[in-house]
């Protein structure tokens, strides 16, 4: 673009402004408001999501009518690719941008900038035809979707995976994608998405499959939500992503978004189980100790279906293994070491006045309320 103040053919950008959550934010803001071309049209090149393409350093004159003496000027030059086979109208921040256009990279006036350019890869990649949602919460926590065990059948079968899914022909862009996808899977509608990068994953075959991920702001409760696919939804800290059964691809991804946020940016500190939007798990009692007994829980549908969790690899107990609810007592009641682990492992609340066991002649079972 032309750029009036200096006279000179500029790439869009500009200054930081406080509003901005990252560096490559404030580039995203500064292209839309200077070329129109708005954030979700675009794409952060694979592998420079959070990190500059290149640095410009340059000097600038002393400007004493705006109290400005000498100094050097660092600019931050991130790459985006234009994500959208149509054509995206241009609307001229006419007050600073004299004209603009496309230019091959041959053309592009920096040398160091025109030098990193032509050594990239001829073409644009692979079609992106998979968008997920990487959603996180104001604690530092990521929505994170518990996939039906299919194998064969399904994408990561019984992992903990993004929402999200494949283009469709009446999705006009990706980010159309994404949100279809979370309203039809989840019934949840994020008011903002912006496009953070490309997730490189891997499938059934082998083969490389690149999906779009958009990342957006959500503090809502996951068990209000209406989930149509999958066995459940859960807030997950970073710090927590090693114990579950997840892509090594999702989980740099959360590590690298989580990275990528402001210094003083909420956080939460990693306990064991997902988070609630209630808050987490209490700390234990002073004095707590681990017993030797394990309480089990047996929860059976009318239909004649039994309740089972995907054990963690990990697991010192029946690793990767299918199992009913469980855990070990620590100073509490078998009853309420059930309930405890019910609600840890599976988000399951049981209410229990009273509780008498089966030879006592009367048998009050937990009340079921909320799964």
């Amino acid at each position: 673009m032309l750029h009036l103040a200096s006279g000179k053919v500029l790439a869009p950008g500009g200054h930081t402004e406080p509003e901005d959550e990252s560096l490559a934010g404030a580039a995203l803001r500064e292209l839309h408001e200077e070329t129109g071309i708005p954030p979700q049209a675009v794409a952060p090149w694979p592998g420079y999501e959070t990190v500059p393409f290149d640095i410009d350093i340059h000097d600038i004159d002393a400007h004493p009518g705006k109290g400005e003496s000498g100094h050097r000027h660092f600019d931050l030059r991130f790459l985006f690719r234009l994500q959208t086979a149509a054509e995206v109208p241009l609307v001229l921040q006419e007050e600073e941008v004299g004209g603009i256009e496309w230019r091959p990279a041959h053309r592009v006036a920096s040398p160091s900038l025109r030098q990193k350019l032509l050594k990239l890869p001829p073409g644009t990649g692979p079609a992106t035809a998979n968008a997920s949602a990487l959603i996180y919460n104001d604690r530092g926590e990521y929505l994170l979707h518990l996939r039906d065990y299919f194998p064969g059948r399904i994408w990561e079968p019984g992992m903990w995976s993004l929402l999200g899914g494949g283009r469709e022909p009446q999705d006009a862009t990706l980010e159309h994608t994404v949100r279809r996808e979370l309203a039809e899977e989840a019934g949840l509608h994020i008011a903002d998405l912006t496009p953070f990068g490309i997730e490189e994953a891997t499938d059934d075959a082998c083969g490389t499959v690149p999906i779009a991920i958009y990342a957006g702001r959500w503090n809502g409760d996951p068990r209000e939500l209406h989930l149509t696919e999958g066995v459940m939804l859960a807030w997950f800290a970073p710090d927590d992503l090693h114990r579950l059964r997840i892509a090594d691809t999702t989980s740099a991804l959360v590590r690298r978004h989580a990275a990528s946020r402001p210094v003083g940016a909420s956080r939460t500190v990693s306990q064991s189980g997902p988070a609630s939007h209630e808050g987490r798990r209490p700390a234990a009692p002073h004095g707590t100790v681990p017993n030797i007994i394990g309480v089990h829980l047996y929860l059976e549908r009318p239909d004649g279906t039994v309740l089972l969790g995907l054990r963690h690899p990990d697991s010192n107990f029946a690793p990767s293994t299918w199992h009913v609810l469980a855990g070990h007592c620590e100073q509490e009641s078998a009853i309420t070491c059930l309930i405890r682990e019910a609600w840890e492992e599976a988000g399951l609340r049981i209410v229990c006045d009273r509780f008498r066991w089966p030879h006592s002649g009367t048998l009050i079972w937990p009340q079921l309320i909320d799964i």
